[in-house]
């Protein structure tokens, strides 16, 4: 059996590790798009004005609602085909824009990773005590001296876990991708099993290697909380 994950023409290895790295590529440059989708929707939300606030809500609604995968859908077909049938529409005769299926699959994880995010953050901003900006404002501090002095360590602090658990949702919401051709790690472990007709063996690999994607990552967000609450005071 250890010979299916052998690297070369006699094995699989070669194809499940092309497949991790796409993944783990994938998830790497989903998160900044997502976190500043995220940063911007939680600034809608917590602005003064009523339409302001209004597309906020709307936005985090309607792509909490969707399932993931409808998400991937709309991104790659509908978007897709809007962009191709615009571009053939200023060059008439030519082949068009595609929207490749890795750009599609980062945008769609990305719209609804910002929107959960953007919860978090709000949240975050809002457990930042008023006395401590107050404060700053007393000491003749501007907007962005306040942004990035008080805010924004202390908002770290606060939204980390939520962001956290955002971050593990978004390494396993990457095995959706390979419904749209992106030769990620779950897309490699069905080519496998469809040749091997070995699905227990490969998609338990696969299950191995997510959990400890997670793992790496849990150790890693575990070391960056106690980072960012250190000098701070427990009950």
């Amino acid at each position: 059996m250890l010979d299916q994950f052998s690297f070369g023409n006699t094995g699989w290895g070669d194809e499940l590790l092309s497949g991790l790295g796409v993944t783990v590529r994938l998830a790497v440059a989903t998160l900044p798009v997502g976190l500043l989708i995220g940063f911007g929707v939680a600034q809608l939300l917590m602005a003064r004005s009523f339409m302001l606030r209004a597309v906020g809500i709307g936005y985090t609604t309607l792509m909490r609602g969707l399932p993931e995968i409808l998400t991937l859908f709309m991104v790659y077909n509908g978007v897709g085909l809007a962009l191709k049938s615009f571009s053939q529409h200023f060059a008439p005769g030519g082949a068009g824009f595609d929207i490749s299926p890795f750009v599609a699959g980062t945008t769609a994880l990305a719209l609804v990773f910002g929107a959960f995010a953007a919860e978090v953050i709000r949240g975050g901003f809002a457990a930042i005590p008023r006395g401590q900006i107050e404060a700053g404002q007393a000491k003749g501090m501007n907007p962005a001296q306040i942004f990035w002095r008080i805010k924004l360590p202390q908002l770290w602090r606060f939204a980390l876990p939520g962001l956290g658990n955002l971050w593990l949702g978004l390494l396993k919401d990457t095995s959706l991708v390979s419904i749209i051709a992106v030769n990620d790690l779950m897309r490699m472990t069905k080519v496998a099993v469809g040749v091997t007709k070995q699905p227990f063996t490969f998609y338990l690999v696969a299950c191995a290697i997510y959990w400890i994607l997670c793992l790496l990552s849990e150790t890693a967000l575990a070391r960056m909380e106690r980072r960012a609450n250190r000098g701070v005071a427990r009950a």
